[in-house]
């Protein structure tokens, strides 16, 4: 296939805003860095001091931890729920995709503090008082990736023809379930490691949801950088850029593995 190249214009423009956006976090990696920096253009000295006081720190650990397994369980209950639900919806009732839309989009009309505020007026008394337990959390967080694994799923549905896959492998003799698991579920597998994966990732980086809701009895990632970055703005600086770090690698290892898993399927 021809390709054109991209003259000076986007390329320079592309320069400038990959600066734009790189400049932030590269300024917090010399700052996580550095010694003493105040009044210089650069540090004067450099020191991985606070990124092992950071990992000495027992807190820390369990709060990644937390921070790990919390968004974990909501990402795979949220995709044991949707994935289903949305294949179902979008392959034997499409009309019914205008409905599920204005579902799955009623996190973005709420903000944070009002939904944390009603959860927690919800919960905290009456049979189901779940104020400040991990329960709350999951399920507030199930709510909010509602939007990316809809879409997400749904995206990749529609662009692998899922229909015809389906009447296809139908015709040629394989059942409904059989046609969902072999067929199917390959082909919109990258898709679902994609939506899981940023999924993931908003879970990871939500703050004020997580700190009205739990922040006085668990102690997550986000809330252990809050408390902490009062303390030491080098140290706030080394468990951004490490959280950075922990973000990309586990990006790069599920957009891998949903690379590989898409090849076997072929």
């Amino acid at each position: 296939m021809n390709t054109r190249r991209a003259g000076i214009g986007p390329r320079v423009f592309m320069l400038l805003l990959m600066v734009y956006l790189l400049l932030p976090l590269a300024a917090t990696g010399l700052y996580a860095f550095a010694r003493d920096w105040q009044n210089t253009l650069l540090p004067k000295g450099w020191t991985l001091e606070w990124f092992s006081g950071m990992f000495r720190d027992s807190r820390f650990l369990e709060a990644l931890w937390t921070s790990l397994y919390l968004c974990g369980i909501s990402v795979a209950l949220s995709l044991a729920v949707m994935l289903p639900a949305v294949f179902v919806i979008t392959v034997y009732y499409p009309r019914w995709e205008s409905f599920m839309k204005g579902i799955v989009v009623l996190p973005y009309a709420v903000p944070g503090v009002v939904a944390a505020v009603g959860l927690i007026r919800a919960y905290s008394s009456g049979p189901f008082n779940l104020s400040g337990t991990a329960y709350l959390l999951i399920g507030a967080y199930f709510v909010v990736v509602l939007p990316y694994m809809y879409q997400g799923i749904r995206n990749s549905l529609l662009s692998v023809s899922a229909v015809e896959l389906l009447n296809a492998a139908e015709l040629l003799g394989a059942r409904r379930r059989t046609a969902f698991l072999t067929v199917i579920l390959p082909n919109i597998w990258p898709g679902i490691i994609v939506s899981a994966l940023l999924s993931f990732s908003v879970l990871f980086g939500e703050f004020v949801l997580t700190n009205m809701l739990v922040g006085g009895h668990i102690q997550t990632i986000q809330v252990y950088l809050y408390k902490r970055v009062g303390e030491s703005g080098h140290l706030a600086s080394a468990i951004a850029i490490s959280y950075f770090f922990f973000i990309l690698l586990l990006s790069a290892v599920l957009m891998k593995l949903g690379q590989r898993m898409g090849r076997l399927s072929k």
